[in-house]
């Protein structure tokens, strides 16, 4: 488990703009209950987290089409809430960072690690704009 101080300004990039946590079994759940889209991020320490993908995701909110929900989970500190998260990602394995697009509760979009590391804040930006534009 990673300190709260440590991760407060990394929450709060994400907070700050919307997103609601995801810090139990129970809030997750009621976030698969949504009617509509609901954009999941789940948060990271990690550089491509800084660099790529939260930035990513703010910037693919000026998209005209957007999610109707926002909402985020920690990995390394809201334990329990992002094992129920990555229960939902199934069949992709466990990643964090990762970007998922929910539609009435089932998931249409996925951005694992492995489509974060290395690509550019843009490029996420793009990608999810391009599901919103599909999905929402």
């Amino acid at each position: 488990m990673y300190p709260e101080e440590l991760v407060l300004p990394m929450r709060k990039q994400l907070t700050d703009h919307g997103f609601t946590e995801l810090k139990s079994v129970s809030d997750v759940d009621e976030m698969i209950a949504n009617k509509g889209t609901t954009l999941v991020v789940v948060n990271s320490v990690c550089g491509c987290a800084a660099a790529n993908a939260r930035p990513g995701a703010l910037t693919s909110l000026l998209n005209e089409k957007k999610p109707d929900n926002l909402t985020t989970a920690f990995a390394g500190v809201d334990r329990e809430a992002v094992e129920k998260v990555r229960y939902y990602l199934a069949p992709f394995p466990p990643s964090s960072p990762a970007i998922a697009l929910f539609k009435d509760g089932e998931l249409v979009h996925m951005l694992e690690r492995h489509h974060i590391e290395g690509r550019s804040a843009e490029m996420i930006s793009q990608n999810l704009m391009g599901a919103y534009n599909e999905h929402c």
